[in-house]
């Protein structure tokens, strides 16, 4: 079973429906209990919004020191789009915020001639093979909505995309792994990438 992070900040609906489509169970956390932690065998964080903001709601509830201890287990931790933001140290939307210090790495605005936010489809580079991508078509493309992104290309950007610069997509380091788009809004490719997710189970 999958459970989402529920922190009034997520895309919950079509997250689940996504995942449900390919065969997994889920939940709706609305609150971190400690005692169920052995209950899940994947963790989500969806998240539309901003990054100073989510990070006080997920404070309040609690639920930071819990994706901390399910990280400890092993098993896998998804962040999608804002919640891949929310896996790095420090976001500097608004105000310089600390994240969950999962990954190196800063979010900052991004610098681009094109327009703001970068909303659309735009086709995957892939720059580390990762069993993630497996069964993946060439030239995938994904669905973004954002304005921020990872300020560097750090070892555990594992592909990326062109929008005026370059977008860290997609992130992993060992069950921590993070997606910049929406893949249960990119059709057949986001669809692939969520099974393969669940294939880390």
């Amino acid at each position: 079973m999958i459970a989402i992070i529920d922190y009034g900040a997520g895309n919950l609906n079509s997250i689940q429906k996504a995942l449900e489509f390919v065969g997994e169970e889920t939940v709706i956390l609305e609150k971190a209990e400690q005692k169920d932690l052995d209950k899940y065998s994947g963790l989500v964080l969806p998240g539309v919004g901003a990054f100073p903001g989510a990070m006080k709601r997920l404070k309040q509830g609690n639920f930071v020191n819990f994706i901390e201890k399910f990280v400890a287990t092993g098993k896998p931790f998804l962040g999608v789009c804002l919640g891949m933001q929310l896996l790095f140290e420090w976001g500097f939307e608004d105000q310089k915020t600390a994240g969950l210090g999962l990954l190196k790495g800063n979010i900052v605005r991004m610098e681009t001639e094109y327009k703001i936010p970068h909303m659309g489809w735009n086709q995957l580079q892939i720059i580390k093979n990762d069993p993630l991508f497996n069964g993946l078509p060439e030239n995938s493309h994904f669905y973004f909505v954002h304005s921020y992104l990872l300020g560097e290309l750090t070892d555990d950007v594992l592909a990326t995309v062109g929008y005026g610069t370059t977008v860290p997509a997609v992130v992993r380091k060992d069950n921590v792994i993070g997606f910049q788009f929406h893949p249960e809004k990119s059709g057949d490719n986001g669809i692939k990438l969520l099974e393969n997710f669940r294939e880390l189970l």
